[in-house]
């Protein structure tokens, strides 16, 4: 059965239909518990939605952006893979988990991201812009070029980790020598 395809629109506060959506935006709409399954967003934008616990089964988001989302609890694992693009800005997304997934030059901006699982994910060149990464999970994730120098309260074992090149201040090195439990003071 071929999805309805929904395009340039805006749905507020209603609950759409299952679709394709392509260059719509989603604004104060409660999804919380939503099933997703098999629903295309391209080019979408997603502002003060709630998001926590949706079902996301092979969701397509290509290029898709929260912007001041709840989504606890988001399951990104079982997202299509194919060209898969998201950015946040200003989210609650703690308990989500974006176990394996591709996440190359993605943008969390201003987001608290409390025990989110990033096992396994590519973060090449992400940013951590001002995020709140308080026991966050990075276990064999690629996080080589990426910007940790406003991020707070994360959590990251070097040995366990691809970090060449990642960016971190000098107030970040608690956060990177955590398991060693040093005390380190400023000069």
């Amino acid at each position: 059965m071929e999805l309805e395809i929904f395009e340039d629109q805006i749905f507020e506060q209603e609950l759409p239909s299952k679709g394709n959506y392509s260059h719509c935006r989603f604004v104060n709409i409660d999804f919380k518990g939503f099933n997703f399954k098999e629903w295309v967003f391209s080019e979408c934008t997603f502002v003060n939605c709630d998001m926590s616990l949706v079902k996301c089964q092979q969701t397509a988001f290509m290029n898709v952006k929260f912007d001041a989302c709840k989504m606890l609890g988001f399951n990104f694992e079982n997202c299509k893979d194919f060209l898969f693009e998201v950015r946040f800005e200003n989210c609650l997304l703690n308990l989500a988990n974006f176990y394996k997934k591709r996440l190359k030059q993605t943008q969390f901006i201003k987001c608290e991201l409390k025990e989110v699982d990033f096992t396994l994910a590519n973060l090449n060149k992400a940013i951590f812009k001002d995020c709140d990464l308080s026991g966050a999970i990075f276990s064999e994730t690629i996080l080589e070029e990426a910007d940790f120098r406003t991020a707070f309260y994360f959590s990251i074992d070097p040995e366990k980790n691809k970090l060449k090149k990642a960016k971190f201040t000098s107030n970040g090195l608690q956060g990177l020598l955590h398991k060693y439990q040093l005390n380190i003071y400023p000069a």
